[in-house]
């Protein structure tokens, strides 16, 4: 059976630069295209979970405050306000498609502890049997480490994060949309004669010696965390894609198999 004929159960996580502008505010265009891109990809039998970032800076978007917070309990307030946000945005973008969503909030408890995984396991497959696409996210509100420090013990960033929800939902491929085309022998930002490296074979130390920390003003995380997810996805058995949120449209190549950005290839 070849990839055209297949039925892919696809992860795909979204980052804050991709759903908010410069200022914070809103992208709705985005949105739109990616709810109409995943409920098509659902239509044409695919099974597509959304991991998506931007909750804190949609909130601080949504209530005006120009910036990041640096307080803690701020960035927690940022965050509920933006969550209520972002799912109300999705359920109406999904909705005008025809497609029904679910939210599902995560700590890094709930994927350590064996009973509380079983059940989220359970809870990812019965949702993807009713013909639900999941929203994922981490639990910003109750989760201080992440949001904090910019690092977490379990979930570190929803790029890790990401991988760790392909593997509770037994993925075939995991999909990364960022605001860069894929993995750069250098910063493409700094070097005009940086080149694209299309296939990784495994996640060494060279390879994340390329990752010059590339990041944006309103998420927490950079190249370095997507390399992370794609070696955590690549030891579950799961290839991971790493591509440009500009080109959403580019999911329906990647179901089919055509070479899109940087694709880290797990050993079978």
């Amino acid at each position: 059976m070849n990839q055209l004929q297949r039925r892919l159960r696809v992860v795909v996580k979204v980052g804050t630069s991709s759903l908010t502008r410069a200022d914070g505010s809103r992208n709705l265009r985005n949105m739109d295209l990616l709810s109409r891109t995943l409920a098509d990809l659902q239509g044409m039998g695919h099974e597509m979970i959304l991991v998506s970032s931007g909750a804190i800076g949609m909130g601080v978007g949504k209530l005006g405050l120009g910036a990041r917070p640096t307080q803690l309990r701020m960035k927690q307030a940022a965050a509920a306000v933006g969550q209520c946000e972002m799912m109300h945005l999705y359920d109406k973008f999904f909705e005008d498609y025809g497609q029904i969503t679910a939210q599902v909030l995560l700590t890094g408890e709930d994927v350590v502890d064996p009973g509380r995984r079983a059940h989220l396991s359970g809870t990812f497959s019965a949702l993807i049997g009713l013909g639900v696409i999941p929203v994922v996210n981490e639990n910003d509100s109750v989760s201080a480490a992440e949001i904090e420090t910019g690092e977490h013990k379990v979930l570190g960033d929803n790029d890790t994060l990401s991988a760790i929800v392909a593997g509770l939902c037994g993925a075939d491929l995991l999909v990364i949309l960022s605001d860069i085309d894929g993995l750069y022998d250098k910063d493409p930002r700094k070097n005009p004669d940086a080149r694209l490296i299309a296939r990784v074979e495994e996640v060494t130390d060279e390879i994340y010696q390329m990752a010059g920390g590339v990041g944006s003003k309103w998420g927490t995380g950079g190249m370095i965390t997507k390399l992370d997810a794609a070696r955590t996805a690549n030891q579950m058995g799961i290839d991971m894609i790493l591509t440009n949120s500009a080109r959403m449209d580019a999911l329906y190549d990647i179901v089919e198999g055509k070479d899109v950005g940087t694709r880290f290839i797990a050993k079978k």
